[in-house]
């Protein structure tokens, strides 16, 4: 591939970083007659960066539930506990705008502020180091998104465990594509991006063993799915919890462990000291970019972290927002797919 393609960032990466417009983002669908799209303005208290703040609920350039289009908006599809619902996003002159569809028009655009970081509390954070300090500089539009939704968050962080991001971001394609319903969208006459609402939880609990397989998903994290689902409705209750709650709620579910509850609350709750362990970058990653460290563990890291102890999750994306990373001095993970099989 080289000298072809560009290099592709790993999750970790991706994670910190800015969305762009997905390819083939303008396709379009064909419009379907709905009501109306209910609006709403809110204007922030200081400077926001939909990329910044929305990219990380992105599972992939090609994710049927979100797209950012290039003319700045970000739309995103979404099982709310009203229904599904469609809301699009823009930003002008310092002011953020919804637009929402469906079922869940309402619900999502009571939740734009938290979603667009209105509880988020950046100004409590102070950097203690050099390379933080410059990239909060350069990027004062990062807040950390608060989405109110549990599973939305938990299901392709579960698919993501153990495997590369092109298993994962293919799996939660094709099981959303083809389990998942048509994302409400705008009446006659107007042009929307193709996006699906991912299953309900019953849905995902009747899908068949061999679908999960053509997906290239495993027994262990398929069945990890299907235990969270039948108890979907406690996990969502964990949005009242604070996160440290809410990590230990999802806990009890057998295959959730630190990695995905921290990925999770990390949208959901907007938990900015939910630092991610048990990754396969992240600690070399932070080792290297605050102490020239590639080979640190998560101990190692913890310890980095600790000046940043209650915001050390803002931490981490600053130093990915870095772009500072060692150098690959191994082959990449090989790709599987059990589908194939």
């Amino acid at each position: 591939m080289a000298g072809r393609f560009a290099p592709r960032p790993t999750r970790t990466e991706v994670r910190g970083g800015r969305i762009g417009a997905a390819p083939g983002a303008g396709r379009v669908a064909v419009p379907r007659p709905v009501a109306p799209a209910r609006t709403r303005r809110w204007e922030p208290a200081g400077a926001l960066d939909l990329g910044l703040v929305l990219g990380p609920l992105r599972r992939g350039p090609a994710d049927p539930t979100f797209r950012a289009l290039p003319d700045g908006s970000v739309w995103r599809a979404c099982r709310t506990p009203a229904g599904p619902g469609t809301l699009r996003v823009t930003l002008r002159g310092g002011v953020a705008e919804g637009s929402a569809w469906g079922p869940g028009a309402v619900w999502l655009l009571d939740q734009l502020p938290a979603l667009l970081g209105a509880f988020d509390e950046p100004e409590l954070f102070a950097p203690r180091h050099r390379l933080v300090a410059e990239v909060r500089h350069r990027r004062p539009g990062l807040r950390l998104t608060r989405t109110g939704l549990v599973m939305e968050s938990l299901i392709p962080s579960i698919l993501e465990q153990k495997v590369t991001t092109d298993e994962a971001y293919r799996a939660w394609r094709q099981l959303v594509r083809k389990f998942g319903e048509p994302a409400p969208g705008p009446a006659d006459g107007e042009r929307v991006p193709a996006l699906y609402v991912m299953p309900a939880p019953r849905t995902w609990a009747l899908i068949p063993s061999w679908e999960w397989h053509r997906a290239g998903v495993d027994n262990k994290r398929a069945a990890t799915i299907l235990r969270a689902v039948r108890v979907a409705a406690r996990l969502e209750q964990g949005v009242d919890l604070d996160a440290v709650g809410a990590r230990a709620r999802l806990e009890v579910v057998p295959g959730v462990g630190p990695w995905t509850s921290a990925e999770v609350v990390q949208r959901s709750h907007g938990a900015a000291d939910a630092v991610t362990v048990g990754d396969l970058h992240l600690p070399g990653i932070v080792g290297y970019a605050l102490a020239g460290d590639r080979d640190a563990d998560d101990s190692v890291m913890l310890r980095l972290l600790e000046p940043y102890v209650g915001q050390r999750h803002r931490a981490a994306r600053l130093i990915l927002l870095s772009g500072r990373s060692p150098a690959r001095r191994t082959p990449k993970m090989p790709r599987g797919d059990i589908g194939r099989l």
